[in-house]
């Protein structure tokens, strides 16, 4: 039977004082197949270990099947563990290490030799049995980890990066096998990855923390089509999304002029977006757009069109990218401080509820950025400012070359809008 789990507010604090996981509320569904993504430190595998029994939370609550299970032994919990580094017992056989959880729980020997059989023939190991894992590559070490896990049957699987070590080919073949098998057993699964890749093609639904606050959580589509923070966004995609400084000019039952700095785009006052950008008039936003909301066009092309000078090109076979100077000034997200990024609640409905209904309430301005916290924007009158590389989709191999002058329309439905703190500016919530 598959889990469900919960964490309520559930924070870790090292010895030390550094704050691993911050306040963290995050439901998974029975037979939901979840993905906890971010950078290497951000308290994804923390909070594995945490559900594991193999870390204590310092404070909140974790809960299984609606049951808080803190007081637990990590063996009393139905859970399963796959970890980055195999974790296989070197003297026994592949045999052997399937048939070993079996023995400790107590299953007979003919279901236990019914169990390996069967694991091992979908995982594609039935010839190895006999080896020891010194004997075994590294594609065919991983997958006796997930044997020994799954031969187990257990309500929720926790897998700590267990393809990182392998090549990316391995890597394909084995995210396809992994969701495939654990859809198919309807086993509730927490899958902690870096590669965002693996999160958008693997889950239903994705969590990305950052210095152990929950940024965002929802399925690919939304996380990546909708992301609630600047942090969100410039993570995902590939090429990373365009992130320019733009200063808001409200014209009244007209449009909305986003001024980039050199050029301009115009916003209709009938996208029913311009209404909540038009409360920054006269302050700067950042404006995000990902490379498949630019098409090349003819100079001449009216309409909301950025002319620009091709600075590099990069080829990858199926697709050429040209990178664009455009005259505008780049919004780096590195510039975020940690403290700003750590410090604020995670991006839920509720806190989307808060904000429509502040724009709704009339109040032009967002609120100030408080004493400590951090604007993306930074100092307007700085000198050091950097000039935004416009990435933009080209067929493979394009009749151009640095240099070039290149035109490209932009798709304004295809736009991003955050403010100065890093969160979205939007209509509603998803």
């Amino acid at each position: 039977m598959a889990v469900t789990v919960a964490l309520e507010d559930v924070t870790k604090v090292w010895p030390d004082g550094t704050v691993a996981v911050d306040r963290l509320d995050l439901a998974v569904r029975e037979g939901e197949f979840l993905v906890l993504l971010g950078p290497s430190g951000c308290g994804k595998s923390t909070v594995l270990r945490m559900i594991a029994g193999l870390e204590d939370p310092t404070d909140g609550t974790i809960l299984l099947n609606g049951e808080p299970v803190t007081e637990l032994a990590p063996r009393d919990r139905q859970i399963a563990m796959v970890f980055q580094d195999f974790a296989l017992y070197p003297h026994m056989t592949v045999g052997g290490n399937l048939d070993f959880p079996l023995k400790l729980s107590g299953v007979d020997r003919e279901g236990r030799g019914e169990r390996i059989g069967a694991v091992a023939a979908a995982l594609g190991i039935g010839d190895v049995l006999s080896r020891k894992p010194a004997q075994l590559s590294g594609g065919q070490r991983q997958r006796v980890a997930m044997g020994r896990a799954i031969v187990r049957r257990p309500g929720l699987f926790l897998m700590d990066e267990p393809l990182s070590n392998l090549d990316s080919g391995l890597r394909a073949e084995l995210r396809a096998e992994i969701t495939g098998m654990t859809r198919e057993l309807g086993v509730t699964t927490m899958y902690v990855t870096h590669d965002q890749a693996e999160a958008l093609t693997m889950a239903d639904r994705v969590a990305i923390l950052r210095g152990g606050v929950l940024q965002d959580v929802g399925t690919p589509t939304e996380v990546y089509g909708r992301p609630a923070t600047l942090y969100v966004a410039a993570f995902l995609g590939s090429p990373r999304m365009n992130l320019l400084e733009a200063s808001v000019y409200v014209h009244l039952d007209r449009h909305v002029v986003l001024d980039l700095g050199d050029q301009v785009l115009h916003l209709p006052w009938t996208d029913l977006r311009a209404r909540a950008i038009a409360r920054y008039h006269g302050e700067r936003i950042v404006v995000g757009a990902r490379a498949e909301a630019f098409t090349p066009v003819a100079p001449e092309t009216p309409g909301d069109v950025l002319r620009g000078r091709i600075r590099y090109l990069e080829h990858h076979g199926h697709e050429s990218l040209a990178f664009l100077d455009i005259g505008a000034t780049a919004v780096l997200v590195d510039d975020l401080g940690r403290d700003a990024g750590a410090a604020e609640p995670a991006a839920g409905p509720l806190r989307r509820v808060e904000g429509a209904l502040r724009r709704m309430s009339g109040r032009a301005r967002p609120e100030p950025v408080r004493p400590g916290k951090t604007s993306v924007l930074g100092d307007p009158g700085r000198h050091l400012r950097r000039p935004a590389e416009v990435a933009v989709r080209l067929a493979p191999y394009p009749a151009v070359a640095p240099g070039y002058p290149l035109a490209v329309g932009v798709r304004m439905a295809a736009l991003h809008f955050f403010d100065e703190r890093g969160d979205r500016i939007d209509v509603g919530w998803r």
